[in-house]
């Protein structure tokens, strides 16, 4: 399959549109690949030339999201100050609130074990690139870098599946800044 083909890049577009769509009305192990090739409005024979499963599909529609999630990581100053919380971490925890229905899908308890190890991935490996130039947090010299990127990474994860999961999430801002306060501990 070339990618670069304009019908298969429209193709995979509707799929990961009709994967999201779905994912905003139920669970993810409730969602069929016959569901999503009648959301798509294609053939299911389709969906697995493009896909082997569900989950793929959904760590494909994520990618994106994925790849804000590990910049707005790895751009959050080391340096800032612990009472004040960085933009783009404010940032990142809107734009996981303004999708709430699809990260509670994706990061629930039927959820996608692919988008969760991806996100947890790409974090670590942008952190640690982050490390690597010389933009850590002082005190750590002893712990490899790679060690406490995916400290950090688990961490985040772990804060935004409990805080997006929960039955009252708090509000974005203050979710940021909790996580900040941890973060920076």
């Amino acid at each position: 399959m070339n990618l670069d083909d304009p019908r298969v890049q429209r193709t995979r577009a509707r799929l990961r549109e009709a994967i999201l769509e779905l994912a905003t009305e139920q669970d993810l192990d409730a969602i069929t690949v016959s569901a999503v090739a009648k959301r798509a409005g294609i053939n299911r024979a389709t969906v697995y030339q493009h896909y082997p499963d569900v989950d793929a599909l959904v760590v494909d529609a994520m990618d994106d999201a994925i790849a804000d999630i590990a910049r707005a990581a790895r751009q959050c100053p080391a340096d800032a100050p612990p009472g004040r919380t960085p933009e783009t971490l404010v940032a990142l925890f809107e734009h996981i609130a303004a999708r709430a229905a699809v990260y509670r899908c994706v990061l629930g308890d039927q959820g996608s074990a692919g988008f969760a190890g991806r996100m947890r991935e790409q974090v670590t490996a942008a952190l640690a690139a982050r490390f690597r130039e010389g933009n850590r947090p002082t005190g750590f010299d002893d712990v490899p870098v790679d060690l406490h990127a995916a400290y950090l990474s688990g961490a985040l994860l772990g804060v935004v599946t409990h805080w997006i999961t929960g039955e009252h999430p708090a509000p974005a801002a203050d979710t940021a800044a909790a996580f900040w306060r941890l973060f920076r501990a």
